[in-house]
């Protein structure tokens, strides 16, 4: 694929689309941070206030307030006090929708993510949120900026990549909507875990 930004407006129409939609579409494209540039296998899905695993399931927050405006923007978490998740922001203003992005193949500046992660193996460098962020040197401070204008860019992918679908993984709420999509046979994609508290999965 290309690893070539598409124009800010034509970003922003991409991410003007309902988070499902978008996911699959993420599959294969790619994040940029400083040196470290990520191909994305594994993506999550949530709806906003449709949505009961959805940080915006009961309304704006001071946290999630970047989720309601415009696609294409940039949201970081920082999770159970030990690591940053980055998400990004779909559909129109005021819709409060988001993509979580799970996992992904380090493909350029292995030397600047394994700084950051240790010396781990090369698939291991980005599986899970919090170690796909860690790769990328994302945090909090990213909130609210583009991905074409801040410290993360993202380029599409140039073709599309066959896909699976599953339920999400760490949530109690909504744990068997099959919005986690990933690319098969990718050794970067995370294992799955039920949590918990989430009720028992249907037969």
């Amino acid at each position: 694929m290309s690893s070539a930004t598409c124009s800010p407006a034509r970003t922003e129409a991409f991410f003007s689309r309902p988070a499902l939609e978008v996911a699959a579409d993420l599959l294969g494209s790619r994040i940029v941070g400083g040196n470290v540039v990520v191909e994305l296998t594994e993506v999550e899905a949530y709806a906003g206030e449709a949505d009961q695993a959805s940080h915006a399931y009961r309304g704006p927050t001071p946290r999630n307030q970047v989720m309601y405006g415009p696609g294409g923007r940039v949201y970081v978490y920082f999770s159970y006090g030990m690591h940053h998740c980055v998400n990004l922001v779909c559909e129109r203003p005021g819709t409060a929708s988001a993509v979580l992005l799970r996992a992904g193949v380090v493909v350029s500046g292995l030397d600047e993510a394994r700084g950051r992660r240790g010396d781990v193996a090369d698939a291991a460098l980005g599986r899970g949120p919090g170690n796909l962020a860690r790769s990328l040197g994302a945090t909090v401070a990213d909130t609210g900026t583009t991905v074409w204008q801040g410290p993360l860019r993202w380029a599409p992918a140039s073709v599309s990549r066959p896909f699976r679908t599953g339920p999400r993984v760490g949530v109690s709420r909504a744990a068997d909507v099959a919005w986690r999509l990933w690319l098969a046979d990718e050794p970067s994609v995370s294992t799955y875990r039920r949590h918990p508290k989430a009720a028992p999965a249907p037969a």
